[in-house]
């Protein structure tokens, strides 16, 4: 194992400092410093503060990586660094650190797509990933669907959101409940008391024969429900409500996820990105999957939030893969598009 390069990899994109290094396909240190309390009183995330969180957070959070992999500066072979999509000031204070910490140590840079890297990570739990596979990413903002011929080599884009994104769509919800922010875990939490069949929530683009998803006119139902209870005087079941959305929303995933592996005779599906460590989706995917023979890979939920070790984990394929390095003048590209997997 000693005899692979040794890749580091820096994660900004949002509110979490992430910091991975992987040698190959094995993760040796994964540390995280996240911003997430200071967002929490505003119900979501301030881009300036994060961007100064990250700041404050980079060197330290290298610097515990290394200790946890016991490893030191001079061994690392490659930098990799989250490029886009994301939050503009957040992903310009990784970019920077990346490009002087190749600098500094000589090596080679990759400037790498988040959502790819999200496909990437469960290379680190799973081994290589089958060629070709469909990859469903769902996340705070994004909700994809992608066909992976390669995942050193760029994404085939099947299908998206059309407006919110499922996690956003969690985290909306989850303040129309009353519920803490982010809202992903705490509908989870709630949801396990509730029933998923008590409400009838709408599934958008349901039947509609595209691969894209929409959950805002889900989001609406749901806050028009309890607002309609709320001045009739009724009470309003927290746990109902929430398992009710929830299954509204991974009904439509799971559905939508399977028909791609039908529609391009793919047997081997990927699920990523925050959204992917909810129990129910995760649940309900592998039940889907075993009646349909297709094979399901899901990274533990630690892997499935924004880390480093994902971007680690896909600069070390692109590094075995001969990839060109990005140019020390790479941009941070917020609207970096998922077809892209490097700069």
């Amino acid at each position: 194992m000693t005899d692979q390069p040794l890749v580091l990899g820096i994660e900004t994109s949002c509110d979490e400092t992430g910091i991975g290094l992987v040698r190959g396909h094995t993760l040796l240190a994964d540390t995280v410093a996240s911003s997430v309390e200071e967002h929490a009183r505003f119900g979501g995330v301030v881009p300036e503060v994060a961007s100064r969180a990250h700041l404050e957070a980079m060197a330290p959070t290298v610097e515990r990586a290394l200790r946890k992999a016991g490893v030191r500066f001079s061994d690392v072979d490659a930098v990799a660094v989250t490029a886009g999509p994301g939050l503009a000031g957040a992903l310009l204070v990784g970019v920077a650190a990346a490009k002087a910490y190749a600098l500094g140590l000589g090596v080679p840079l990759y400037g790498v797509n988040h959502l790819a890297a999200h496909v990437a990570v469960d290379q680190l739990e799973h081994g290589p990933l089958p060629k070709p596979c469909i990859a469903m990413l769902v996340s705070g903002g994004h909700s994809s669907l992608l066909l992976v011929p390669d995942v050193a080599g760029d994404l085939i884009s099947l299908g998206s959101t059309v407006d919110d994104a499922a996690g956003e769509a969690f985290d909306k919800v989850a303040r129309v409940l009353g519920l803490p922010f982010p809202g992903g875990p705490h509908i989870d939490r709630a949801a396990a008391n509730g029933s998923g069949t008590a409400i009838g929530f709408p599934r958008g683009k349901y039947d509609d024969g595209t691969l894209d998803f929409s959950f805002s006119g889900l989001k609406t139902a749901v806050a028009r429900w309890v607002e309609a209870r709320e001045r009739a005087g009724e009470a309003v079941s927290v746990p109902d409500v929430a398992a009710s959305f929830q299954e509204a929303v991974v009904d439509v995933l799971t559905r939508k996820a399977l028909q791609a592996c039908r529609q391009y005779d793919v047997k081997d599906l990927l699920i990523g990105g925050g959204v992917a460590a909810n129990s129910r989706l995760r649940a309900l995917a592998q039940e889907r999957c075993d009646a349909a023979g297709v094979r399901l890979r899901v990274p533990r939920p630690g892997l499935c939030t924004d880390n480093g070790a994902m971007v680690a984990a896909l600069g070390s394929e692109l590094l075995a893969s001969g990839a060109a390095p990005s140019g020390l003048d790479i941009p941070a590209d917020s609207s970096l598009p998922v077809t892209t997997t490097r700069l």
